[in-house]
């Protein structure tokens, strides 16, 4: 028994007319081109919202990658101290800074709570006599007050993502932080070799370069951080203290941890320190708005300037924008990761800028270099023609 193949649809010999090109089959190369670049277009805008949607667990990742480059600056800090291995030294680094925060709100607890009440009716108090006194001078219409004034507050600072919200909220995305952070700086090349395996092969290297530098950056950055958060949190406390200022310690506490928001928090804190200073009376007032230039004329001039010239300089109207844009965008996390997002965002342009530098500077060497090989043989005497080895077979001329 013979089997005969089956025939295609376009089968000649069946008697068949081929298939014709479908709606959706595009032969104009122009137009696969466009529609490639539109595909590209739509990707963006949905990588765009998804950036948007999945703001909040971006937001905790990121301020993992910014808590493990803290870890890991410690760590290696604490290498050229105590010749250990990393592990040892990134177990010390974290138990001495969960050891010390826990230390902070046990020993200050109880006076910590106390202050807090006695600040915020302070503060309330404080606001309601500016608002009658502008009330009375006809600069604010209706009585408003420290409640209407925090509402406005906080509905400008964007939205508030459930991640973040309430106390349960904070505890939760703060230990998804720290468990993010310990494990990055655990063994940071091994998430940077998983990302680069999903890269091609010739874009892994400039990858490599960026992230080390990236890396280099965030630690230099986050350890001026810390340094003029300590300077602002013990000298606004010591000052404070010094001059008679009601809850000192709650204050210098307040004015460190905002100074971990570059310029908003220089602001929150310098109206909190004045409206507790003039709480008492008026000298007591000046002297907390001394403080507070003091205070800021240091992390300015001395800290500020150094940091950036061991790491990346950013322009503070830069931060200020960015923290504004990222504050209405990812609310409270955003203002807070907004300066070192920029800072990585430079650093990685910096980066393509040199590798695109030190590309063209070699094409332009072996250009050079192509040139003047061609100029030298040039140059050189053509060969001479090449002798027969036997002259005696060389034919000779006919006779006419």
């Amino acid at each position: 028994m013979t089997i005969t193949p089956p025939q295609s649809a376009a089968d000649p010999q069946a008697g068949e007319k081929p298939e014709q090109a479908g709606p959706i089959e595009f032969r104009d190369p122009v137009i696969r081109q466009e529609f490639k670049r539109a595909m590209v277009w739509a990707g963006v805008v949905l990588a765009i919202m998804g950036v948007i949607v999945l703001a909040e667990p971006l937001m905790l990742i990121f301020a993992g990658i910014v808590l493990a480059s803290m870890l890991d600056g410690g760590t290696r800090l604490l290498g050229r101290v105590l010749p250990i291995g990393r592990g040892w030294r990134l177990t010390i680094v974290t138990l001495a800074a969960v050891g010390f925060i826990v230390w902070t709100f046990y020993y200050a607890g109880t006076e910590l709570v106390a202050q807090t009440g006695r600040l915020k009716e302070t503060i309330s108090g404080q606001i309601d006599r500016i608002f009658a006194w502008a009330s009375d001078m006809g600069l604010v219409q209706g009585g408003g007050g420290a409640e209407q004034l925090t509402g406005q507050l906080m509905g400008s600072l964007g939205r508030l993502g459930s991640a973040v919200s309430g106390a349960v909220g904070v505890i939760t995305s703060a230990v998804m932080i720290f468990v993010i952070g310990i494990f990055i700086a655990v063994e940071p090349r091994l998430y940077q070799r998983g990302v680069a395996w999903m890269l091609p092969r010739d874009s892994r290297e400039h990858f490599y370069r960026t992230a080390e530098r990236m890396g280099f950056t965030l630690r230099r950055l986050m350890a001026g951080r810390l340094v003029g958060m300590f300077v602002e949190g013990v000298g606004t406390w010591a000052l404070l203290l010094i001059g008679g200022v009601p809850m000192a310690t709650l204050l210098g506490i307040l004015t460190g941890l905002l100074a971990f928001l570059p310029n908003i928090g220089a602001i929150v804190s310098g109206v909190l320190i004045i409206l507790a200073g003039f709480s008492v009376d008026v000298n007591h007032g000046l002297w907390a708005i001394a403080v507070y230039f003091i205070v800021q004329t240091v992390d300015g001039y001395l800290i500020v300037p150094y940091v950036a010239k061991k790491t990346v300089d950013l322009a503070p109207a830069l931060v200020l924008g960015a923290q504004l844009l990222a504050g209405a965008l990812f609310g409270i996390m955003g203002l807070m990761l907004a300066d070192p997002m920029v800072a990585m965002i430079k650093t990685g342009l910096e980066q393509k800028s040199d590798d695109n530098e030190a590309k063209a500077e070699a094409e332009a060497q072996a250009e050079a270099e192509a040139e003047a090989e061609a100029e030298a043989l040039a140059e050189l005497p053509p060969p001479p023609p090449p002798k027969r080895r036997f002259p005696f077979l060389r034919r000779k001329p006919r006779a006419g």
